[in-house]
């Protein structure tokens, strides 16, 4: 990766640290899928107007949607909602970095060199110390939705990568023309009509500035750029950026909430950033490797 994309990945990584606070915010008031959908709808308009569609085919704008927009954040919302606090849904949801790297091998050839396969192993071994130094009582079902929100983000992360979009906004825009109704749909059926109604009658100030940090910020601007670099460069060269999600979360949240890291945190956060490092690391010399098609 060029000095500028490494900026940039850096900057998304600030972005989504935060988002995880935006989204906490915002839940006070309304149901989960209810106001994820909320969200994307404010992702796709007016930006739909403004922004060309991508060279991309239909079904795969329809896959990176359904992936990684709506899958991940249908879950994650969820999980939020059933008792998994912020920093700790942005650490579990870094498993999608594993998930990436071992999707993208097999579907996409694309063969981490063992440097990078050994920072991945130390920024888990970092998530790992953070997760047992927060401690408390978690619910399994949180956990269980957020690590499914995981494994749909490498999904979407490998097809957008497959696709090699021009142009990440375009992407980002016109694959959010297929979250909201999904995500209204199941709302229907899990909170039900009822659920819906309070929720829209609650939607107030708070609600609305998160969903315009989540929308506008996050996913325009963040997976704007996560795309664009995802066009660029290999997928294990670009991910394992978003390790930085969690320091970043739980830093925000000592800013904004008071909630100070302990020990165990810090020290877990500094190893995410050693494995970085390491998994960023330039190999020692230029290996040729073919790219193949991922079906359509």
């Amino acid at each position: 990766m060029s000095p500028r994309d490494c900026r940039l990945a850096a900057l998304v990584a600030l972005i989504w640290g935060v988002n995880f606070l935006a989204i906490e915010w915002g839940l006070q008031d309304v149901p989960p899928l209810l106001f994820a959908a909320i969200r994307f709808c404010a992702v796709v308009v007016p930006a739909v107007f403004l922004v060309a569609r991508p060279a991309v085919r239909w079904r795969t704008l329809a896959g990176i949607g359904l992936f990684m927009s709506a899958g991940q954040f249908g879950f994650v919302y969820a999980a939020m909602e059933a008792g998994l606090p912020p920093g700790i849904a942005a650490l579990v949801l870094q498993a999608q970095v594993l998930f990436t790297i071992v999707i993208a091998a097999g579907v996409l050839r694309e063969l981490p060199t063992p440097v990078q396969v050994l920072g991945v192993g130390v920024a888990a071994v970092g998530l790992a110390v953070v997760a047992t130094g927060r401690g408390g009582a978690i619910p399994l079902a949180a956990l269980l939705l957020c690590l499914a929100g995981a494994l749909s983000w490498a999904v979407g992360n490998v097809i957008a990568r497959a696709a090699k979009a021009p142009g990440g906004l375009g992407v980002t825009v016109w694959s959010a023309l297929f979250v909201p109704v999904p995500l209204f749909a199941v709302s229907l059926l899990v909170e039900g009509p009822s659920g819906i109604a309070e929720g829209l009658a609650a939607f107030g100030w708070k609600a609305a500035a998160s969903t315009a940090f989540t929308a506008g910020i996050s996913s325009l601007l963040g997976y704007g750029i996560f795309n664009s670099l995802l066009a660029r460069n290999p997928a294990h060269l670009v991910v394992p950026w978003v390790l930085l999600v969690p320091p970043v979360a739980m830093v925000a949240a000592w800013v904004a909430f008071g909630d100070r890291p302990n020990a165990a945190e810090a020290l877990g956060g500094v190893v995410m950033l050693l494995g970085v490092l390491v998994a960023l690391r330039p190999p020692a010399r230029t290996r040729v490797v073919v790219p193949v098609e991922a079906p359509a």
